[in-house]
């Protein structure tokens, strides 16, 4: 197919960390993970929508990174030579390739299959460093230029917004072609013979599409996801369900304390600590990390202690007999536990505003990542929300909106966020805090053009001209599929230890163990947990501590672990 995407101008190298020049000690140990070959010029080394490549290492001459390869518009992004490597993200969370690898030159390559890069992951900690961090620039450079799947569907449709947003937050480099006013996704859909109402449509790398995806459809032709054994169950020592730092946190030390252990999330690893631009109060990390990268390098420690991971599926019912405790699925997998760990975290409060629904995935927000930020590149955005989160997100777009206004309903920041991101803020011209206001409405027809705000000291209401609302306020725990069967707050977060009423305790004659439910077996961490402490590090810390009252429990009830 011809690609909808015209001529864009590139700039002739990758971004700072995308380049890495091996020395000759770094070239000696890739050695021993792969295998030598001599290439042609004009050789295709690896092709837009393969599933299984191998990472490249060049020895020998020149190959050149084409987008849309083939195609009218074809376009070098780079050219590498000798003693660099090829690839990106996707050879680690086995996503296929977006782009083109030709030799111009003849040459000699070392080819290292995506298994060997694993171990290579876990095992060499020098060039671990160097080769996540060169994936994960060449990632945020691919999302910026759109690249990878092809989106095509309405603005107004709630499920061409499903799947914005599951790309978004599984990092998915993308473009979506809105069907109203767009030439691109017209011609898309003639040369393609697809109607309307099989949107919405999605043209994989090589070509390939999906009419009308779930969310797991599309996650699973993207490489992203295990087989569901449908209609069977699995068992395991430990089930932690939410992929956020919590349950990353439990999954791994779970699985390397020797628990046979699944991780499951409905939505994508990371949680909202996976959408953060920057972390930086997270111990050991004073330069700060981005979400993507704590997400990336906790998937790498699970994989490495044979954590079996399963994204795009959410958990439907809990019930337990005789210790053993059943999760059901919405994939009709269910799996047996002796354990379980509840990181499905909480989810930023809706406004409460007339047309909200029309611009949720399309002008309003909910995370602040570099797909949404695209929507604000050289406007103005608006931060609704005085927690960290809001923060960070705040100092995220500025860097590429031309102003942005926090709004909060408090006098001042200084009651809900850290500090050193208050000093950050205010040190920035084109960021400004509107302090005792709220949104009362969204303006603009096909697309968001501002919000109406009221000042709830002076009564006084302004309109400001926006592109982009992104909203963090509030949350409310993701417990709704439990059924009420576990103790909660009045807010709907679960109880654990020693705030759970005595009267509501499953089993009187085993009181609950620090972080455990109502229920004995089942544990809560993170911010689904009532009292949590809304930070990076504590979902980290709770997440491990869980791990060790799964073992005392066990041994409390003599349960074997597999």
């Amino acid at each position: 197919m011809t690609s909808p995407s015209g001529p864009r101008s590139v700039p002739p190298l990758e971004p700072p960390g995308a380049r890495a020049l091996l020395g000759e000690y770094q070239l000696a140990v890739l050695h021993r993970y792969g295998t030598e070959h001599n290439i042609a010029s004009g050789e295709i080394l690896f092709a837009d929508g393969d599933q299984n490549y191998d990472m490249i290492v060049l020895l020998e001459g020149e190959v050149n990174i084409f987008e849309y390869f083939g195609k009218s518009n074809e376009n070098v992004l780079i050219t590498y030579g000798p003693r660099e490597f090829l690839g990106e993200m996707g050879l680690l969370t086995g996503q296929g390739v977006y782009v083109t690898a030709v030799s111009i030159s003849e040459g000699r390559i070392l080819r290292i299959p995506a298994e060997q890069l694993r171990v290579i992951m876990s095992e060499e900690a020098d060039l671990s460093e160097l080769i996540l961090r060169a994936f994960l620039v060449r990632r945020t450079r691919l999302t910026s230029l759109g690249g990878g799947p092809i989106l095509v569907g309405s603005r107004f449709d709630r499920e061409t917004r499903r799947l914005v947003a599951a790309l978004a937050r599984n990092r998915v480099s993308s473009r979506w072609l809105q069907l109203e006013g767009s030439q691109e996704a017209e011609a898309l859909l003639r040369e393609l013979d697809v109607r309307i109402e099989q949107l919405p449509m999605v043209v994989l790398p090589g070509g390939s599409l999906l009419l009308k995806p779930t969310s797991l459809a599309l996650l699973d032709a993207l490489g992203m996801t295990d087989a569901p054994l449908r209609g069977r169950s699995e068992n395991c020592d430990l089930l932690v369900v939410g992929g956020g730092p919590a349950g990353l946190s439990a999954a791994v030390y779970g699985a390397s304390e020797g628990l046979s252990t699944i991780l499951v999330d409905g939505t994508a690893l990371g949680g909202q600590a996976g959408t953060s631009s920057r972390i930086e109060n997270y111990l050991g990390f004073p330069a700060g990390l981005s979400g993507d990268e704590l997400t990336a390098r906790a998937v790498l420690q699970a994989e490495k202690f044979g954590v079996r991971i399963k994204i795009g599926t959410s958990a439907v019912s809990l019930s337990s007999e005789k210790g053993l405790h059943r999760v059901r699925f919405d994939d009709e997998e269910t799996i047996n536990a002796k354990s379980v760990i509840l990181a499905t975290g909480a989810r930023y409060n809706r406004l409460q505003l007339d047309r909200l629904s029309n611009f949720e995935g399309v002008g309003v927000y909910y995370a602040a990542t570099q797909t949404e930020a695209k929507g604000c590149s050289g406007g103005t955005a608006a931060v609704v929300g005085g927690g960290n989160s809001a923060g960070q997100a705040a100092l995220f777009l500025a860097r590429t909106s031309l102003h942005v206004h926090i709004l909060i309903r408090s006098s001042s920041l200084t009651s809900s966020m850290s500090r050193y991101l208050i000093d950050q803020i205010e040190g920035r011209s084109n960021i400004d805090v509107l302090p005792q206001s709220k949104v009362t409405a969204l303006l603009g027809d096909a697309e968001l053009e501002g919000i109406t705000v009221k000042n709830e000291e002076s009564q006084e209401t302004s309109t400001l001209p926006i592109c982009g609302l992104f909203v963090f306020i509030g949350a409310e725990p993701s417990t709704e599929w439990l059924g009420g069967q576990l103790a909660q707050d009045g807010h709907g977060f679960l109880l654990a230890g020693s705030d759970i009423p005595e009267p509501q305790l499953e089993d009187a004659h085993q009181l609950p163990l620090t972080l455990e439910t109502s229920r004995p077996g089942v544990f809560c961490v993170g911010d689904v947990r009532s009292r949590s402490v809304k930070r990076v590090a504590a979902a980290i810390g709770e997440g491990s501590a869980a791990v060790q009252r799964v073992f005392e429990r066990l041994a409390s009830t003599d349960t074997p672990i597999a």
